[in-house]
């Protein structure tokens, strides 16, 4: 496996802010908010947040829906 097709999977694995944000259809500040709390799964690089998908979509199936 070439170093680029590793590099473009895990890539499109690691979201930024801004981009689950979008995903999920919320403010940046309300995600800055789950994040400063704790609630959401997130790692640093540097002083950037980061997430991974497949971490972030279990923490949403995870969550109770309220009626």
């Amino acid at each position: 496996m070439s170093m680029n097709s590793r590099s473009d999977a895990t890539s499109s694995q690691i979201m930024t802010l801004s981009k689950v944000a979008e995903y999920f259809q919320i403010h940046r500040s309300t995600l800055d908010r789950l994040v400063r709390k704790g609630k959401i799964p997130y790692f640093k690089i540097g002083s950037d947040y980061r997430f991974n998908k497949d971490a972030i979509d279990k923490w949403m199936v995870g969550r109770p829906i309220k009626a």
